[in-house]
């Protein structure tokens, strides 16, 4: 393929709007900060069940964090 997908996202923002920090979303979803920032900074892209995780502590959907 010629044009590679990248998984982008809103993390950042909607963590900022729950007034989280991101050492308090990395001890809610089971891993670290350095995972959540790596994440923010589209980086390291989350195993399915880390992006699951992330939508209930945000309480959105996949759609409303992740998108290509």
């Amino acid at each position: 393929m010629d044009n590679e997908l990248i998984l982008k996202n809103n993390l950042q923002k909607l963590r900022k709007e729950k007034k989280l920090s991101q050492d308090e979303l990395a001890k809610m979803v089971g891993t670290t900060r350095q995972t959540i920032i790596s994440i923010e900074k589209s980086v390291f892209n989350p195993s399915a069940k880390l992006a699951l995780l992330l939508c209930i502590a945000l309480e959105v959907s996949f759609e409303e964090i992740f998108y290509f």
